[in-house]
């Protein structure tokens, strides 16, 4: 695992602040433009906002972004990744928008909005409580990136109408066996930035903010881990930076299931999507609390 696939997004994250949010990792980001289409018919999937103090005032938030991706799982619950939801400063807060075109709407609101980052929350998204995995960070095996962010169901439902993904079954990736995950249709969605394009000052990860998905097909299982393959010429697309915590879909049963969560990656994001088992005994322990399993 090379790049955590948290957004990195110049208007509003400095170096100090993406450092905290990933600890010892390299940030990541989002879908990449190849084999990829924007996703306005999944309304579960979501962004992650945070707003949180930068210039030692702790009184009022400095700083607002989409920071990760994430899918509403039940009618008040939004499933990350724990790595968007730790390591920050004391007075972050978390919200969560259902919108398309997710920072298209921070920049109408910080220009209806300047200085006020937290009306420009409110203007975009549903503020929540977030609860990370308490063994996060774990080994790598299984390092329990994993976590929800427990919303008021009436303003969302206010806000935003949608359908909450379908969890998978117990065991689930595994009982597929090799054969059947090869022949199993993967699609990854999530608001990140495109792969590495060359420029004058090196590698640059345009785009980002929009909800969009592509096409992946599988690679390998552990017992955590899923890896897909996001290689162009097969067809697929991929996960990249400001991904992380969204969703990597399967269609089990004839039924599009959420069955894994982006976490991490190759840096240039042309290669490989590692994403975080959702059947396991694991995360099904972390997520029963808030959610209803099959």
């Amino acid at each position: 695992m090379t790049a955590v696939r948290t957004t990195t997004m110049a208007t509003a994250v400095t170096a100090a602040a993406c450092a905290a949010v990933v600890a010892t990792a390299i940030p990541s980001a989002a879908i990449n433009s190849y084999n990829a289409a924007p996703a306005p018919e999944r309304t579960e999937v979501g962004a992650l906002v945070a707003t949180w103090d930068n210039d030692g005032d702790p009184a009022t938030p400095d700083r607002v972004d989409w920071v990760c991706s994430g899918t509403m799982i039940d009618q008040d619950t939004f499933l990350t990744a724990a790595h968007c939801t730790t390591d920050w400063p004391e007075n972050v807060r978390f919200h969560v928008s259902l919108d398309q075109d997710v920072q298209g709407g921070l920049d109408r609101a910080a220009a209806e909005h300047p200085g006020d980052p937290a009306a420009v929350a409110r203007a975009v998204a549903v503020e929540g409580r977030a609860i990370s995995h308490p063994a996060y960070p774990g080994p790598a095996s299984d390092d329990h990136d994993i976590s929800v962010v427990e919303l008021p169901a009436a303003k969302i439902k206010e806000r935003w109408s949608f359908t909450p993904a379908a969890l998978p079954k117990a065991g689930a990736l595994g009982a597929l066996g090799p054969r059947g995950l090869n022949d199993t249709d993967f699609l990854v969605a999530g608001y990140g930035t495109q792969e590495a394009q060359r420029g004058p000052g090196g590698h640059t990860h345009p785009g980002g903010g929009v909800r969009m998905k592509a096409p992946v097909s599988f690679n390998a299982l552990n017992d955590a881990w899923v890896r897909l393959a996001m290689t162009a010429p097969q067809g697929n697309g991929g996960a990249c930076y400001g991904d992380s915590g969204g969703p990597n879909f399967a269609v089990l049963g004839g039924r599009l299931t959420l069955v894994a969560t982006t976490i991490t990656g190759d840096g240039p994001c042309y290669a490989t999507n590692v994403v975080y088992r959702l059947d396991t005994p694991g995360a099904r322990d972390f997520l029963k609390p808030y959610v209803q399993l099959p």
